[in-house]
């Protein structure tokens, strides 16, 4: 499968963009201070579990999507040569 030049950065950029994204949110949700995160005890909540877990699955899925584009870009660059 060929990608045009537009969507393998496309798909790059979406693959950083997610990374950057879900690490602010995850640093964010250590950070939280209103109770959500952590109970009186210190221990984690549920919503911190669950928030942890979309964050991975997202960092995953943004890594395969970047690699996806980043083989775009790179097989486009090798083309033009």
């Amino acid at each position: 499968m060929k990608l045009s030049r537009t969507s393998a950065w496309f798909l790059l950029a979406f693959g950083v963009w997610s990374w950057f994204i879900w690490i602010s949110f995850v640093r964010n949700l250590w950070k939280n201070g209103s109770g959500l995160s952590f109970d009186t005890a210190g221990d984690p909540t549920g919503y911190f579990w669950v928030h942890l877990l979309l964050a991975v699955a997202s960092f995953l899925l943004g890594t395969a999507v970047g690699v996806i584009g980043l083989r775009g870009v790179l097989a486009l660059r090798r083309e033009t040569r």
